[in-house]
């Protein structure tokens, strides 16, 4: 008897996370850096090392469950050329970075941070390195996925899937299906304008969007404007925005005096995003003000992402998740303001399932037909 198996994939411009989901459960998980550096082939190629290895590890532990027996299968990775084999028939399910058009398996645009990523047919590439079948959607895509499968929007019709870190994505989940849109593109909410990034300049090589205010790198950088004690009127102008204040209504701030400077004088300043989380956490005048202004702004463009498409749940990922209150409650205040009253009372919400997420949606790929866009 043969049981299908998929190794499930997360490709981000970092790492790459593997595992195999058997009967729904996720196991054999492996962790390795991305090659970003040495161009597309390379990642291509790691990625089939490590589908590989979890396939080995996956069916030696299922050979000494059943008492030495091996099961490593006939296909593909596995053995010979169909993907069978006496306990498993694999296929690969992938989350990777880039916009990807799921029924071709292409990367239809990528960032820097995967060097020649774009235009790289991912289905054909990976199915000739492995002879294995592939399927493969974006990254933010599958953790939208995951979390609608097992996690914090388990049991709705409708969910839409943020992911707040180093970008802001998201994925929007209706009925079970997942939106990909025109070109594959749907769910690039972090470059929606906000007044608050008015003039700042985004990854994406547009200005005043909601990454260029709200991702952990863009509150890390208005931190460092406002301990350089920005009298930027910019800058003013943006973080009043961010709190919904006029310039003739706007109280005065600290940031209205001349030198901004850490809470303590003797404290190190924070170099990335975490350092400047744990700052916030102790009280820091200025990290508390940054993370304020990331959270407010995030969180207006939600609320008002909501009224047009009304989910019954949102659902918030990524490294600014695992902030406490000093980013959740600005962004909840905001989120609030924002909504009109046939959409109160959406609730805003963690996610569940953590960087696992990722690899459940993308096993999650087999569970229906190809790229449905809808």
């Amino acid at each position: 008897m043969t049981l299908p198996a998929t190794v499930a994939v997360d490709v981000g411009g970092t790492k790459i996370r593997a595992g195999s989901v058997i009967d729904g459960e996720l196991a054999h998980v492996r962790s390795v850096p991305t090659p970003a550096i040495a161009g597309a082939r390379a990642v291509l190629d790691t990625i089939a090392e490590v589908a590989a290895a979890v396939i080995a590890e996956t069916s030696g532990s299922r050979g000494a469950e059943s008492g030495g027996r091996s099961s490593a299968g006939s296909g593909g990775l596995a053995g010979g050329g169909d993907g069978s084999g006496s306990d498993f028939v694999w296929r690969i399910g992938i989350g990777a970075a880039g916009v990807i058009d799921p029924v071709t398996g292409t990367v239809v645009s990528a960032t820097d941070s995967l060097p020649g990523w774009t235009g790289t047919d991912l289905v054909a590439e990976l199915t000739a390195r492995t002879g294995l079948p592939v399927r493969v959607v974006n990254d933010v895509h599958a953790h939208a996925l995951g979390e609608a499968a097992v996690g914090a929007s388990n049991d709705t019709r409708s969910s839409l899937l943020v992911a707040a870190g180093t970008g802001i994505g998201s994925g929007f989940i209706t009925d079970g299906h997942l939106l990909t849109g025109r070109n594959s593109a749907a769910g690039h909410i972090g470059h929606v304008p906000v007044a608050a990034a008015a003039g700042l300049d985004c990854p994406c090589g547009g200005t005043g969007h909601v990454e260029a205010i709200a991702s952990g790198p863009a509150i890390l950088a208005t931190y460092r404007r406002l301990v350089r004690g920005s009298a930027d009127p910019d800058l003013v102008q943006s973080e009043r925005a961010a709190q919904g204040q006029t310039h003739e209504s706007a109280p005065a701030t600290p940031s209205d005096s001349p030198t901004p400077t850490p809470a303590s004088a003797n404290a190190p300043v924070p170099t990335n995003t975490r350092e400047l989380a744990a700052a916030a956490s102790a009280g820091e005048e200025l990290a508390l003000r940054a993370f304020d202004i990331g959270a407010r702004a995030l969180g207006s463009a939600l609320g008002g992402i909501v009224n047009v498409l009304s989910p019954e749940v949102v659902v918030i990922g990524g490294g600014l998740a695992e902030m406490d209150d000093a980013w959740w409650g600005p962004l909840h205040e905001a989120f609030t303001a924002e909504l009109i009253p046939a959409a109160s009372g959406a609730p805003l919400v963690k996610a569940e399932l953590g960087q696992d997420a990722a690899l459940i949606g993308a096993a999650g790929l087999w569970n229906d037909e190809p790229g449905q866009k809808h």
